[in-house]
């Protein structure tokens, strides 16, 4: 068996236009207007042919060869990537969602997912370089300068420049207001920045000429934390040509993800301009954070994808004792074994469930930033600031135990490198620790997303959630995923209002020790929720495909049957004020 991709463009078109509606909802923002569902399809196509046939050939190889740092600190990437890059470039695809005004094509973000989805699944590594590009653009056409959106924004949204996000130091990981980076101001209005930065994803390459570094960094006057944290614009490549005192001092030996570039930087008294103003350094680069964290979600479902699919074909060629009920003699395709089943089953519905999260994660973000209603973009901008952190923690789980998953079914050869799970088991691994670990964003779900707002935005899902569950109440096809949601929402509200009470009585401890269960529920939600609208979606389209309909509602009926009753674990342990977590001793 060869590994290989099949971008489930089917299932992508399902998604956005049966169960989220989402070319009815663009005809709403100025803009998108335009854009119908099938010229949207015509686009992601293109983008399957892309990654299936340009990049994921180059995976492999890229992972066997790595990156290499020359003695004057130049990177060069894996033979074929800058290649790809520059097909990559010609083709547009950075530009797809980003402003006409700098030069993008303003397609939806939605639609620049599913891109993003295929080109994680067909080569991490590769998709490392340009996914910052977006967060970047974000960022710069939020709080730039004038002078800085003209000389860089253009450049960044064609892609001819890519970007790099350096935030760590050895001695500031996820604490960013240990950052000792120093900033000193020019009379000119630039700063020089000196400073080490690690784990700095493309932080040099030959995929571009120019690479824009944000860098993360303190003023002399700044004070101690968080708060007193600027962000500068380093390029390596400065306005009148010259280099600019940016060097790369290594490059990470990694588990995986090796074509892509992790550097150890050292700015020297680099040249740079601030964005934004001064001490407000976090704000603007939570801009580019809340984007990347998206796009690692993304790669979390494109791994699970990848895995899921290959495993899926391996089953049905590999032949192993006699099934239940298969043939009279000989062998069975071990797909057809329940303990099988149940693994790929798992799969196909998690996989299916999470592209509909956050693909409606992405509708929100666009309704967001061009509806013409402030109302409803408010309301969409809480939505997707609430469930950022979850796809994050779930999807990026879903990537790694899924390919651990996956694995289990090659037996021994997917052991083995030739065959191609081992290594996405491996690359997948990295994106439940960067752009914030799966920890944080328990945190942050519950301080800020949950608690922070006396949790509105949260109310307002279980209200969405509630509609669906009475719209599936309609047809009695229905009526067991509105029995499996209710029961959900009313164990999240409970839940909700749980970690509520604990947080008035100042029992800091107690919810953040239940801010991993909670995420874990919240997630179960999002899922039952999506097993249900998919399960409606499918029955109305059911006479177009029965055969495809009824594949669909197969695996949202196994959803909802295996996957989330084992979940109820997590509402019990929020519910329960009298379990501890005790002190860990050395």
């Amino acid at each position: 068996m060869s590994w290989s991709y099949v971008a489930p463009l089917r299932d992508m078109r399902f998604v956005i236009e049966q169960v989220l509606r989402a070319p009815a909802a663009w005809t709403d923002c100025p803009g998108h207007a335009e854009l119908d569902a099938d010229t949207a399809a015509a686009v992601l196509e293109q983008a399957a042919r892309f990654a299936g046939d340009v990049l994921q050939p180059l995976d492999a190889a890229g992972d066997h060869a790595g990156c290499a740092l020359a003695a004057d600190g130049s990177v060069t990437t894996p033979p074929g990537f800058a290649a790809a890059y520059r097909e990559f470039v010609a083709a547009g695809w950075p530009a797809l969602a980003a402003p006409p005004e700098w030069g993008g094509q303003g397609l939806p973000l939605l639609v620049d997912c599913a891109l993003r989805e295929m080109v994680d699944a067909c080569n991490h590594a590769w998709a490392m370089y340009p996914d910052l590009l977006h967060g970047a653009v974000e960022t710069l056409a939020a709080h730039g300068s004038d002078m800085l959106k003209a000389r860089y924004l253009p450049r960044l949204v064609s892609g001819e420049w890519l970007a790099a996000m350096a935030l760590t130091e050895p001695q500031a990981g996820s604490d960013l207001g240990l950052l000792r980076t120093r900033a000193e101001p020019q009379a000119d209005g630039s700063v020089r920045v000196s400073g080490s930065k690690i784990f700095i994803s493309g932080g040099d390459h030959d995929l571009s000429d120019n690479i824009v570094h944000l860098v993360l960094c303190r003023l002399p006057d700044a004070g101690p934390g968080t708060r007193g944290l600027s962000l500068a614009l380093v390029p390596k490549i400065l306005p009148d040509g010259s280099r600019n005192a940016v060097h790369c001092d290594g490059v990470e030996k990694k588990m995986g993800i090796k074509g892509s570039a992790t550097c150890a930087m050292r700015y020297d008294g680099a040249t740079g301009w601030l964005i934004g103003q001064p001490g407000r350094g976090l704000a603007a680069m939570f801009v580019m954070m809340n984007s990347a964290r998206l796009h690692v979600a993304l790669q979390g479902l494109g791994h699970a994808e990848m895995a899921a699919q290959n495993a899926l074909r391996y089953a049905f060629e590999r032949r192993q004792m006699r099934a239940p009920g298969g043939a009279a003699e000989g062998a069975d395709p071990i797909a057809l074994h329940p303990a099988m089943r149940h693994v790929l089953l798992g799969l196909q519905a998690q996989v299916e469930a999470g592209r509909v999260v956050a693909y409606r994660a992405a509708l929100a973000l666009d309704l967001a930033a061009h509806h013409p209603d402030a109302d409803t973009r408010a309301a969409a901008a809480a939505r997707a600031a609430l469930l950022t952190p979850l796809l994050k923690a779930s999807l990026t789980r879903l990537g790694f135990d899924g390919a651990s998953a996956a694995l289990q079914v090659f037996g021994g050869y997917g052991y083995v490198h030739e065959y191609g799970i081992e290594q996405t088991l491996r690359d997948a691994r990295i994106a439940m620790i960067y752009e914030g670990t799966n920890e944080i964003q328990a945190i942050d779900l519950v301080q800020r997303k949950l608690l922070g707002d006396g949790g509105a935005a949260f109310a307002a899902l279980l209200a969405e959630c509630r509609v669906e569950a009475a719209a599936c109440t309609a047809d009695a096809r229905l009526v067991v995923y509105a029995s499996a949601l209710t029961r959900v929402c009313d164990q999240a509200e409970r839940g909700a209002a749980a970690l509520a009470a604990l947080a008035a009585d100042h029992a800091d401890d107690a919810v953040l020790a239940r801010a991993g269960d909670f995420l874990a529920g919240a997630w179960q939600l999002l899922q039952s929720w999506a097993f249900a609208a998919s399960a409606r979606a499918a029955l109305a389209v059911r006479d177009e495909d029965p055969r495809w309909a009824d594949a669909k509602l197969a695996r949202m009926r196994y959803g909802v049957d295996w996957l989330l009753p084992p979940a109820d674990i997590h509402w019990r342990t929020i519910a329960d004020p009298t379990i501890d977590l005790p002190e860990l001793t050395p």
